[in-house]
């Protein structure tokens, strides 16, 4: 088999440094990469110092999320695009990953295909219903970080779901495809090293307790949005659905019970509840600067 012709798509925000190295690694192994960078316009941002002429930044000048910016990125694919490794500005990419990866493509059979994302800093993984050893195991979701789907399937499926804004995204895009036929297979035995976000650990009766931290903005999002997802999906795929109760739910008991600023954090989960009961969105829980684009009515 060919190779396939892969283009990296990499979401930023206010970016580091290592947005530079991660486009590096990219190019070593694909063809393009196209930078999506949600800084706001009136801000500089690192993005402008990628000066490759196989890097394409866009700049949208707004923060439209994680969903805005892939269908942003999407809608810049060059013809010869065979399929798209999608990586966050703060993935460390390591070497051989996307062959290592890209060869699972060559069964016709497979839509997408994930690496298994650890933690930065301790390489630990955080996937608590995930194999353990070197597998290629059929998955229903993987995150969107590092993993690569075919452009047929990614056409197909029509983009990503912009009213999540940034939670969930990957899982409900991975759902679709699931509903639609499309394997999704995980690769245990390739690592993803992923910033997991600010991790705090708890003592309690000998037990150590680990919390993510969030602002009160996340824990909303990642309350209403898993809550969509779980209503809509409870019937088809109730194993995930269980995992992403149990998901939800210890994180809104870890925050309650732990986390400093519980009485907004516990607000914006009620919140949360309560507009994935009613269909509906709190704008007053976007992030400062972002501009949100509702669900089209169909």
């Amino acid at each position: 088999m060919a190779e396939l012709v892969i283009t990296a798509v990499v979401t930023a925000y206010h970016p580091d440094e290592r947005l530079a190295a991660v486009v590096e690694v990219a190019l070593e192994s694909c063809a393009d990469v196209v930078v999506v960078d949600n800084t706001p316009a009136d801000s500089a941002s690192l993005s402008e110092k990628l000066t490759d002429a196989r890097v394409n930044v866009l700049r949208p000048g707004r923060n439209g999320g994680l969903a805005g910016a892939l269908n942003t990125a999407m809608r810049a694919l060059v013809p010869a695009t065979e399929a798209v490794l999608v990586l966050d500005q703060d993935s460390v990419l390591p070497a051989g990953l996307v062959p290592s990866l890209a060869a699972h493509l060559a069964d016709p059979g497979i839509g997408v295909v994930g690496p298994t994302p650890v933690d930065a800093v301790d390489g630990s993984t955080y996937d608590r219903f995930g194999v353990v050893g070197s597998a290629l195991v059929d998955r229903d979701t993987v995150i969107t970080s590092g993993m690569i789907v075919r452009r047929g399937v990614l056409d197909a499926a029509g983009g990503f779901r912009d009213e999540f804004f940034v939670d969930w995204v990957d899982n409900d895009f991975c759902l679709k495809l699931r509903r639609d036929g499309v394997r999704i297979v995980q690769d245990t035995a390739t690592l993803l090293p992923h910033s997991i976000g600010d991790r705090r650990e708890h003592r309690i009766a000998g037990l150590t307790v680990k919390v993510l931290r969030y602002s009160a903005w996340r824990h909303y999002w990642i309350t209403r949005n898993g809550l969509v997802l779980i209503r809509e999906n409870v019937f088809r795929n109730p194993r995930w659905s269980l995992q992403a109760m149990l998901y939800i739910g210890r994180q809104a008991l870890t925050t309650v019970a732990f986390e400093p600023s519980r009485g907004a954090n516990l607000k914006a989960i009620l919140r949360g509840v309560a507009d994935s009961l009613l269909n509906r969105t709190t704008l007053a829980y976007l992030p400062a600067g972002a501009e949100y684009r509702p669900a089209a009515k169909k």
